[in-house]
């Protein structure tokens, strides 16, 4: 029997002096899978992610975060340091 993904939730958090952030999330609220990309000041970007089904979406936002953590965590960084 193939397991069915029903919904989920995958969230990206750096700490940047001695605070814990939200970077980047895949989820499936609002009925879709997307990708919030989450700035300093809570705004949200949300990006669909278009897969034949969740299993594909979270399968897809798992390799993303591997492969791009460094990535997301510099330009939030570098959004942050712009703003002081």
């Amino acid at each position: 029997m193939k397991t069915e993904i029903i919904q989920f939730s995958l969230q990206l958090e750096i700490i940047h002096m001695s605070k814990w952030y939200p970077v980047v999330r895949y989820d499936t609220a609002h009925g879709f899978a997307h990708r919030d990309i989450i700035h300093q000041d809570n705004s949200v970007d949300k990006i669909p992610i278009f897969c034949l089904d969740y299993a594909d979406a979270l399968t897809f936002a798992e390799a993303d975060l591997i492969s791009n953590w460094r990535l997301y965590k510099n330009m939030f960084v570098e959004e942050v340091n712009s703003n002081d």
